[in-house]
């Protein structure tokens, strides 16, 4: 079963006679804003959707997003982190884990500027489970247009992962973007996006 709360967001946009895998400037808007409205999202229950549940990450995973609960391995030393990223594949990390952009690190306004960047590198407009980015990290730090992606590249740790990864459906990737899903822990969401900001100028 497709995750509630991105049910009640594509029953909205039905309504308005919007499709939800048309990726009109007009729906984007609409869905980023919609989501942008939701107060809050039980983090729990938006894991809970068995049927885009996956164990693994693996070079399958790259350019898709996934959503899943997350302790740190140097958590004792870092000024901040995010105990539940909204992650975009870049690529495998050693043995032990992957390099991913947890898109949370951005303000949401940046994250939007990104995303419609990133569009441009998808390798069919299907918006179903055969959509994907076509991403590398050299792809992503050799094009200005990307540059908002720095401050989110982290290098996440299989066994530190402390969830079952959410593979967010392409179809849904607007709304995922903007709802109120982070958990940073040691800084305020807003002092972390102003820390991105100053990485980015």
């Amino acid at each position: 079963m497709t995750s509630y709360i991105f049910q009640k967001v594509a029953q909205g946009a039905s309504t308005r006679g919007l499709d939800i895998k048309t990726k009109t400037r007009e729906a984007i808007n609409w869905f980023r804003d919609t989501a942008s409205a939701v107060k809050s999202v039980n983090r729990q229950r938006l894991l809970s959707d068995s049927a885009n549940q996956t164990d693994d990450i693996s070079k399958e995973s790259i350019g898709r997003m996934y959503s899943f609960f997350y302790d740190p391995k140097h958590k004792k030393t870092l000024p901040y982190y995010d105990m539940f990223p909204l992650v975009i594949v870049i690529g495998p990390k050693g043995n032990d884990g992957f390099l991913g952009m947890n898109l949370h690190y951005l303000p949401p306004v940046l994250r939007a500027r990104l995303m419609d960047n990133l569009y441009q590198t998808l390798n069919n407009n299907n918006f179903n489970d055969t959509t994907r980015l076509q991403i590398n990290y050299e792809l992503l730090s050799g094009a200005s247009r990307f540059r908002y992606f720095k401050p989110c590249v982290k290098h996440y740790l299989f066994e530190h992962v402390r969830s079952k990864y959410l593979q967010i459906e392409p179809r849904f990737w607007d709304i995922a973007l903007m709802l109120p899903t982070e958990q940073f822990v040691k800084a305020d969401a807003s002092d972390v996006w102003d820390m991105s900001r100053s990485k980015v100028v």
